[in-house]
């Protein structure tokens, strides 16, 4: 079976990476699966792009040009809007002519218009599958509603529109979606429960809930190895705390939330703070974001390469989310593979990786700063505690195998097999 996977990129960005990553799993099961990019990094043969990178412009740079006008002229939001306005065309594609099943990722930022996609599912294709890794399928034309629930009935108004231009906006986006849907029978795929959950009560989808398949992750060994046996562990060794992300001071990753967290600990819980140290990884564009961390703190900037992150999760007891929302951070998965304790809140996706005081902790969140940062900073005093604890590998190894149960790649590779064979 020929299957193509029309992503963005092939190595910037999360989808980006899942994405390659699923079409090597589903090589590995026997299927001709390709990738089709804008941007491509890798040295895969099975990777091509879609039109040159001078070419590969025009249609981004014009979505930009209208979003920017129809905000009046205002950057803030520039990049967390998609219109879907413009698109290359990739029906001469050969990887897309030759496919049975076209799988549709990450396509906005002008790759792929609305238009476009409907040409696509009118050549015939056997399935055509979608893929969410964000709100964006299900909305007017935010990734990200926040506490926006409009999409639940019409887009009016976007509260990401700043300019006075154009507040219909989103709205002509939805009904151009709605459009859409109804003309072309495109099977959704939401990589989290709560992802699938928020698309079920777009009226888009009209109470139709998406097939849940989460992301694939890479595991180096098809059984449990004692991480004693892969990172000695020293005496009296700190108690590493990771945070890592693209970009540390996104706004949806709630750095002040975990700067305040720290705080709490050295407030409230000094004897474990004192041997705590926080690592983070990744870009900050504001570096004074980083500032009023309250316990030993080591920035180790951005991490590149397979090696590089294991030794990260290697030399760590725990990986803590302390994001507002997120359909499935990558991070607590790695860390988990690489004996790190989760600590996140219970909202997003996180209640797919994490089981509340068996593989991790789970922090009730609450909408003040404050009381979010005490919770979270109570799952670390929870997560420090079991590091110290006799049966710590006990619960390393049933962390192992709940990440490998849900998210290798050989099995999210089946699930999409699945789906397709239906």
């Amino acid at each position: 079976m020929k299957i193509v996977i029309i992503n963005k990129s092939d190595s910037t960005g999360g989808a980006a990476v899942v994405s390659f990553r699923l079409m090597e799993a589903l090589r590995r099961a026997g299927e001709d699966a390709r990738m089709v990019v804008v941007e491509k990094l890798s040295d895969s043969p099975y990777v091509i792009e879609a039109a040159s990178p001078r070419v590969s412009k025009i249609p981004f740079l014009l979505e930009r040009l209208k979003i920017f006008i129809a905000n009046g002229f205002n950057r803030s939001t520039l990049f967390k809007i998609d219109t879907a306005s413009d698109g290359l065309d990739l029906m001469t594609n050969n990887f897309v002519k030759e496919a049975d099943v076209v799988m549709l990722n990450w396509v906005n930022q002008g790759m792929l218009s609305l238009q476009g996609i409907r040409k696509l599912a009118a050549m015939g294709k056997k399935r055509i599958i979608w893929t969410m890794h964000d709100m964006w399928c299900f909305t007017g034309i935010c990734h990200h509603s926040g506490e926006c629930m409009k999409y639940e009935k019409v887009c009016d108004h976007c509260p990401l529109l700043a300019g006075s231009l154009e507040k219909s906006l989103a709205e002509r986006i939805q009904r151009r979606k709605a459009k859409l849907y109804s003309h072309c029978h495109i099977s959704f795929v939401a990589v989290s429960n709560w992802l699938a959950d928020r698309g079920m009560h777009s009226s888009l989808f009209n109470g139709i809930r998406p097939t849940v398949i989460p992301n694939a992750f890479p595991f180096e060994n098809k059984e449990y190895i004692s991480r004693n046996e892969s990172f000695p562990e020293p005496e009296n060794r700190e108690f590493r705390i990771l945070f890592g992300a693209a970009r540390l001071d996104d706004t949806v990753k709630g750095l002040p939330i975990l700067v305040r967290a720290t705080q709490i600990l050295k407030e409230k819980y000094p004897e474990q703070a004192s041997r705590m140290r926080l690592i983070t990884f990744g870009d900050a564009k504001d570096p004074s974001s980083l500032e009023g961390i309250a316990i030993p703190h080591t920035h180790l900037g951005r991490i590149s390469g397979r090696d590089a992150l294991k030794r990260v999760y290697g030399e760590a007891e725990c990986v803590v989310s302390s994001s507002l929302y997120e359909t499935l951070p990558g991070t607590l998965v790695e860390g988990q593979a690489y004996g790190c304790i989760p600590v996140a809140f219970s909202r997003g996706g996180q209640p797919d990786i994490v089981d509340h005081l068996s593989t991790g902790y789970l922090a009730e969140w609450d909408d003040s700063l404050h009381k979010a940062a005490v919770n979270l900073a109570e799952g670390l005093v929870w997560a420090s505690e079991q590091a110290l604890s006799p049966s710590i590998e006990d619960m390393r190894r049933k962390m192992w195998e709940s990440a490998f149960n849900r998210f290798n790649e050989d099995r999210v590779a089946q699930a999409y097999l699945d789906l397709i064979k239906e």
